[in-house]
């Protein structure tokens, strides 16, 4: 692997492979009485959140006190940039305390591919803007493996607010790459300006009839409507989006019992997926939880103690 991981396509297939065979090892941690591995002792990770976030923030410190790494977490309004402080000059200073990686989500598209830059720990990029989340798609993907094996020519629905969406951007990345076949359903004023020539050259295809495509899908991946991001009417009500897009009782009905439904959380209950489907045998929300955890700690692994780490 490369010193940092920005972006889904900072890793080769084969880094891919490596860290799923490394996050099904670490999943086992998970289920031992005592859940420690010296890997990464005397090793330093800071957990930098401008955003909020529960699943990612926690299961990255998880990751890295499993591995016995000394794990950090500092938020963006208990750090001194609600003072006025730059990004640069507030990762100089951690940097500075001679930290050996930095988990980072922030507001600014980029950003961590500009902290990269300035500092020499590992920088993993945990959300950035409306750009991409690689831990999530990678998560994603190890569940779904797990879940239906080969991902090869699997039909994977992701479905929702496209526009705003980070972890979509990710997973097309790589999904399309393992092999999936991917369409992206949304209403238009939430399908991202451009999709077209995008689509045709990362090879996913896109609809606006959820009705059409769900029954022909292997996986449904929901994402959340993410309205503190929006400023205008995206779609006339929650009653209407819901109508369209959400994933109902009804529509549950349509997908197979062995068609997982995922969801990156957290979750709109009644907005874009029902209780019903939540909570449905066939969902795959909890273990993706449960996979989190595992990927990260693989993802720290490499990138801290594996053959290339510094």
């Amino acid at each position: 692997m490369k010193r940092h991981l920005l972006s889904i396509d900072d890793l080769s297939l084969d880094d891919v492979e490596t860290l799923f065979a490394t996050a099904t090892e670490m999943h086992d941690v998970q289920h031992r009485s005592v859940k420690k591995l010296p890997a990464l002792r005397g090793r330093t990770v800071i957990n930098l959140f401008f955003e909020d976030s529960t699943r990612t923030r926690s299961s990255f410190e998880i990751a890295g006190k499993w591995l016995s790494a000394d794990t950090i977490n500092i938020t963006g309004k208990g750090s001194s940039t609600s003072k006025g402080e730059s990004l640069r000059d507030t990762v100089m200073t951690i940097a500075a305390m001679g930290v050996d990686a930095l988990v980072m989500r922030h507001a600014a598209s980029g950003a961590a591919h500009q902290v990269s830059q300035w500092i020499d720990a590992s920088v993993i990029n945990a959300g950035d803007g409306t750009h991409e989340h690689p831990s999530q798609a990678l998560l994603d993907a190890y569940t779904l493996r797990r879940r239906l094996g080969s991902l090869e020519e699997r039909h994977v629905v992701v479905v929702g607010d496209l526009t705003h969406s980070r972890v979509f951007r990710s997973n097309i990345a790589l999904l399309t790459r393992l092999g999936a076949r991917v369409t992206v359903v949304a209403p238009p004023t939430l399908m991202p300006s451009g999709v077209g020539p995008w689509s045709a050259a990362a090879g996913f295809a896109t609809s606006y009839d959820l009705d059409e495509i769900l029954p022909t899908a292997d996986a449904v991946m929901m994402l959340r409507v993410q309205r503190e991001r929006m400023s205008g009417g995206y779609f006339p009500s929650p009653r209407e989006y819901t109508v369209g897009y959400g994933l109902t009782r009804d529509r549950l009905a349509v997908l197979g019992p062995d068609v997982p439904i995922c969801h990156p959380g957290p979750m709109n209950r009644g907005l874009e997926i029902a209780a019903d489907a939540a909570d449905a045998a066939q969902s795959a929300i909890l273990d993706q939880v449960s996979a989190g955890v595992a990927v990260r700690m693989a993802i720290l692994y490499h990138l801290l103690a594996g053959d290339e780490a510094r």
